[in-house]
């Protein structure tokens, strides 16, 4: 098995069906803070709907249309970065996130994402890689200025969850800007400044694993 480091012990792993019951205690600790945007933590409240949210991603894997990691901490499951939706024949994708209170502040999720779309542009080839947040999700909007993506639009009111229609921002950044930023070594896209404050609790997608609509 890979492992990537992150920094500050940590570093990024797939994330495995065999992995339920730990998968599980995370979402357990994490799932107050993931409630409040998505419904990703939801659809892992017990060992079996834990094994089967991974076995999801993992077919996902197999058919080359997603994919899921982990991020530990000095050896704990503290949070994860996923391809939700990934395109080859559109070549795009969509990456999304998602984080347990203790492991908010430090940067885990930007540097976690960075990993996924360097590989999928200059791996795979993907043209445009998207990123979703509610926009009342300020911390996820926060990594995607951090990741140096452009704000394409908001969906008005598009995402009904736990009784409120959400406003949905899409953000993107396309291959050519994400190379040219890494050769520079400056943010990609638009140039738009990062804000300091907490990196995102919450996944960037409103619902990391399924549609918005499905659990």
């Amino acid at each position: 098995m890979f492992a990537v480091p992150l920094g500050d012990g940590a570093e990024l792993r797939p994330l495995e069906p065999w992995q339920a019951e730990e998968f599980l205690a995370h979402m357990d600790r994490a799932r107050e803070l993931v409630d409040e945007y998505i419904q990703f933590a939801r659809s892992a409240t017990d060992l079996d709907s834990a094994r089967t949210l991974l076995t999801s991603y993992a077919e996902k894997q197999a058919a080359d249309g997603g994919r899921v990691y982990g991020i530990w901490r000095d050896g704990t499951l503290v949070g994860g970065v996923l391809f939700r939706i990934f395109d080859t024949k559109l070549s795009t994708c969509e990456v999304g996130c998602w984080l347990e209170p203790a492991a908010t502040g430090h940067g885990l999720v930007t540097r976690a994402v960075r990993v996924l779309i360097d590989w999928a542009v200059g791996e795979r080839g993907i043209h445009r890689v998207e990123w979703w947040a509610s926009a009342g999700n300020e911390a996820s909007i926060r990594v995607a200025r951090r990741l140096g993506m452009t704000r394409d639009g908001v969906m008005r009111q598009a995402y009904p969850y736990r009784g409120v229609r959400h406003d949905l921002e899409v953000w993107s950044v396309l291959a050519p800007e994400w190379r040219a930023a890494g050769a520079q070594g400056t943010e990609a896209g638009s140039g738009t400044a990062a804000e300091p404050g907490p990196e995102a609790g919450s996944g960037a997608s409103p619902e990391p694993g399924s549609g918005p609509d499905t659990p």
